[in-house]
């Protein structure tokens, strides 16, 4: 599939690069393999611009909602929460099927069948997107019956309605992004967002729930740490994902292609980008704290507040960012049904029965609920399930592909 020059320019060596014969020995490349970091970062900056692009919107909503009132601000996190892990994850996670097929599918040169996995992915997307709606639409009962602050609720479920719209558009989006980005087509995303918010903008201050609904795509946000802006009411939270993005894409092509050791080095040179990625973060979090919790409210209780769950934050962040990179790997070779266990089982039998003890029994409250993700992300969970799995990538030769994408077509 041809997606011009500068496509083709990204694509090929992912896939087909040969070595040059005589690599330079620079210190440099005794750090990192140089060409294989040029290409993710390449393949990364589009994806780049477009997820802060998207993320931007419901960022800003919830700061203008912030300066409302402190009603408003709560209302519009829990909303975002809600939206988050009973929608807009949801959606994540069905389209995440695509860059497993679509990318070993492309790596193996068996084009045809990758409109077939969007196709049906599309169907799947619409049929959940009904089912959603209905329960947005009552959401403030909903979360008065989870024993939310009724106030609060309302404000939530005032935001969420005009947050349905976008719903639809949104599972559809997740799922063009992954069949675009696994055959390495991500210029043309980087564009359309561009033209896009040059038009959105002028409809901006119509309403703050109006402009998450036009366009509404965020990071990977797992349920656990919404369920989290569930429990404390009010939880600000980011995540690294653009190099999951392209590890997961460099992972998949290669396994495809039966490139195992290709795959192996793809995820060295990603975890060294993203310690990098990780250490810039943490910087701006701590010198800039204020900063960051004056955009959000004026309210002098909130930005105290902030300011004293900021080194939990930067824990947070430096202990996760490597878990989201094993997260990619995982999905790249198929492997989600055994991740998905190990997950399940720290996230929730460890992390949040930890966190809720922390923070409901103690006292330690909105500290004591980050404290236990904390305590889970620095576990080993599946980074040592992915450890394990890719040092057998070079005795296996290559991950066998799924029989859906072997056959004949």
């Amino acid at each position: 599939m041809a997606s011009g020059g500068g496509a083709e320019a990204v694509r090929s060596p992912l896939l087909e690069r040969k070595k040059a014969a005589a690599a330079e020995d620079g210190w440099l490349n005794k750090v990192i393999d140089v060409e294989e970091a040029k290409d993710q970062i390449l393949f990364a900056l589009p994806m780049i611009l477009t997820n802060v692009s998207f993320y931007v919107i419901p960022l800003v909503s919830v700061m203008y909602a912030g300066h409302l009132g402190e009603i408003q601000l709560a209302g519009s996190n829990l909303a975002n929460s809600w939206a988050a892990v009973s929608g807009f994850d949801l959606m994540v996670g069905l389209s995440g099927a695509l860059e497993t097929l679509c990318g070993q599918g492309f790596g193996a040169k068996l084009y045809r069948m990758l409109g077939v996995y969007l196709q049906a992915s599309c169907i799947i997307t619409i049929i959940f997107t009904i089912i959603i709606s209905v329960l947005w639409w009552y959401s403030d009962i909903v979360l008065t019956l989870l024993h939310q602050d009724p106030q609060m609720a309302k404000a939530a479920g005032l935001y969420l309605k005009y947050l349905i719209p976008g719903l639809l558009a949104y599972g559809f989006l997740q799922n063009i992004l992954r069949f675009l980005q696994t055959q390495c087509i991500v210029l043309p995303l980087g564009v359309v967002e561009s033209c896009f918010h040059e038009l959105e903008a002028r409809f901006a201050f119509g309403g703050y729930g109006v402009v998450s609904s036009l366009s509404k795509i965020s990071v990977l946000e797992y349920w656990a740490f919404e369920i989290l802006v569930l429990l404390a009411g009010l939880m600000p939270n980011s995540e690294i994902t653009t190099s999951v993005v392209a590890m997961c894409t460099r992972v998949s092509n290669e396994l495809g292609a039966g490139n195992p050791n290709q795959a192996k080095g793809a995820m060295t040179v990603t975890l060294k980008l993203t310690v990098l990625l990780a250490l810039l973060v943490v910087l701006a979090l701590s010198l800039g704290d204020n900063l960051w919790a004056g955009s959000f409210s004026d309210s002098p209780v909130i930005i105290d507040a902030f300011d004293s769950m900021t080194p939990l934050l930067v824990a947070s962040i430096s202990c996760d960012f490597v878990q989201g990179i094993f997260s990619g790997v995982a999905r790249g070779c198929g492997w989600q049904h055994l991740a998905v266990f190990i997950n399940l089982g720290t996230f929730y039998f460890i992390g949040m029965p930890i966190a809720g003890l922390l923070g409901f029994k103690f006292k330690l409250h909105a500290k004591g609920l980050w404290i236990g993700l904390i305590l889970r992300s620095s576990g080993p969970d599946d980074r040592s399930f992915a450890a394990h799995k890719v040092d057998k990538m070079d005795k296996n030769r290559a991950v066998p592909i799924p029989r859906f994408i072997s056959q004949d077509c």
